[in-house]
């Protein structure tokens, strides 16, 4: 259990720190690849609250998918070392920012939390397994868009590429 604990603060520093190198990073491929770190970070988060089908569906959708096709937009980018230019906009985002945080950690405060003792009963990834690769699966369908994924990567190199 106390594990388990520990495994889930370091999950938590990693996913905040993650997430920060995301929005202050200039270079906006290592913003990206910090970006997979924070939704496998959530991941991890997910395995240790018991909630193995989350972190199955983080994977698949947003590991798997979103971040391909962040990294893919950013490929096609040509300014990726300078990133993008300061505006006039920086001051009132981050009072929008400052007041959505502390609407938060008021509503964190404010909030009576039940936590349940309770381990969940049955493992939930077994029914995902089953309807990926049981009879009747979309396994299909999963192999058909990594094998599209990976067009689009392959065709993104071949455009940004140098001759």
């Amino acid at each position: 259990m106390i594990g388990l604990d520990i495994a889930f603060w370091v999950l938590a520093v990693v996913c905040i720190a993650a997430a920060l190198a995301v929005v202050l990073l200039q270079n906006v491929f290592r913003a990206a690849l910090t970006l997979v770190l924070c939704f496998l970070a959530v991941a991890g988060l997910y395995v240790t609250l018991s909630a193995d089908f989350l972190a199955a569906v983080q994977i698949l959708i947003y590991v798997g998918g979103i971040s391909i096709l962040v990294i893919l937009a950013v490929m096609l980018t040509r300014e990726v070392q300078n990133g993008s230019p300061s505006n006039k906009l920086r001051f009132p985002a981050f009072l929008v920012a400052l007041l959505f945080v502390i609407v938060m950690v008021y509503a964190l405060i404010n909030t009576s939390w039940q936590v349940s003792t309770a381990a969940p009963l049955v493992p939930t990834v077994l029914p995902l397994a089953s309807k990926l690769l049981g009879q009747g699966g979309f396994i299909l369908a999963v192999e058909i868009a990594a094998t599209l994924l990976l067009a689009a990567i392959l065709g993104a190199i071949v455009l940004v590429r140098e001759k």
